[in-house]
């Protein structure tokens, strides 16, 4: 995918070890817009996909993980998370199940190493007060998956033009196989930007040509700036930002994620206290509040961090998202973010900055 990119004038950066694209010529807010509009194309092959099979695949994957994949039904997925043993996260994820015993876990570029190891840790100590190991094969298939993603309201029109699948039939979170222009694809409708949306699973030697025709298909090629001020504006997390090895899922507005069902690392997470919160803040101007930004209270005392923050392209409004004292972070607490040494006054809110 590196020369498709280049070809198009992408500006290419480092990220995570792999050389990405972080915007075109059209620049991150026509991009972001026409995601928010119409459809949008990003290449995300740099995710890690982890293949879990065998008769204890979803027992192993319900104690790693803190939402329950055993809930799924084959073709389904779900987001999730993968706990530490001291309160925090090891990653984010999204759990596939595509048999009945055999799923596919796609993480973070960046974490899929540390995500291959604790899951192989777990497995080889098997369920606690076991006397052996899960019945399960672990596979890093990172390699053999390249992974796109077309989002946007007009995304299923697009898509459905292209390939043989009937894209009405397939509900959120729902996966189907299909072929794309006579190459086979696997078709997730998930996706990280708040917009309707599905996510291409196909060969890496098919990856141009399926990425040239949903281009053909009117698709706009985004790059890594859009993606992240487009999860952004939907409230959703990033690893590395929000979410941590020290940040606990329980002080955050996504602990709908933790199930009520044993899990590795769950006892930690509810002896931890919330002393801090992850909240959204809306500025009153247009100063732009950026990662590592103080939170101020309204008589100027240091409360908390922002994490990520930028100019919102569809609402024209300073967003950000902060881990904050939980004595100022309830809903419509006035706050303010310092800027260049200047307080921007704000207010406390729940993600997201937009619904579609």
């Amino acid at each position: 995918m590196h020369d498709e990119h280049v070809a198009l004038g992408g500006r290419m950066v480092d990220f995570a070890g792999w050389s990405m694209p972080v915007q075109y010529p059209t620049g991150v807010q026509q991009e972001h817009l026409a995601v928010r509009h119409d459809a949008g194309l990003f290449d995300v092959s740099h995710m890690g996909q982890l293949r879990v099979r065998g008769a204890a695949a979803g027992a192993f994957l319900s104690w790693a993980t803190l939402n329950d994949p055993t809930k799924l039904r084959v073709g389904q997925g779900q987001y999730s998370m993968l706990p530490n043993d001291r309160g925090g996260l090891i990653d984010d994820l999204y759990v596939y199940r595509d048999g009945t015993e055999d799923y596919l876990v796609v993480a973070n570029a960046s974490n899929v190493a540390a995500v291959r190891n604790h899951l192989e840790r777990l497995a080889a100590e098997g369920p606690p007060g076991g006397t052996g190991a899960y019945d399960v094969v672990l596979r890093d298939e990172s390699d053999d998956w390249a992974l796109l993603a077309i989002q946007g309201p007009t995304a299923a029109v697009r898509l459905g033009r292209v390939v043989d699948a009937d894209l009405t039939a397939v509900r959120k979170n729902r996966i189907v196989d299909a072929r794309l222009s006579g190459m086979p694809v696997r078709l997730a409708r998930t996706g990280y930007t708040g917009e309707d949306g599905f996510e291409v699973f196909a060969r890496p030697g098919d990856a141009p040509s399926v990425w040239t025709v949903l281009v053909e298909a009117g698709a706009v090629p985004c790059g890594l700036a859009a993606r992240d001020t487009l999860r952004l504006e939907a409230g959703f997390p990033l690893y590395g930002h929000e979410l941590g090895p020290d940040t606990n899922p329980l002080c955050t507005p996504f602990a709908w994620v933790i199930k009520d069902k044993p899990a590795y690392g769950l006892e930690a997470l509810r002896s931890g206290r919330c002393d801090r919160r992850l909240v959204g803040v809306v500025l009153d101007g247009r100063q732009i509040p950026r990662e590592g930004y103080k939170v101020l209270d309204p008589d100027g005392v240091d409360v908390g961090r922002v994490t990520s923050g930028t100019l919102s392209p569809l609402t024209r409004r300073s967003i950000a998202l902060a881990w904050i004292d939980a004595g100022h972070a309830d809903e419509g607490h006035r706050v303010a973010v310092e800027v260049r040494g200047q307080p921007a006054p704000g207010i406390v809110t729940a993600p997201p900055f937009y619904t579609p």
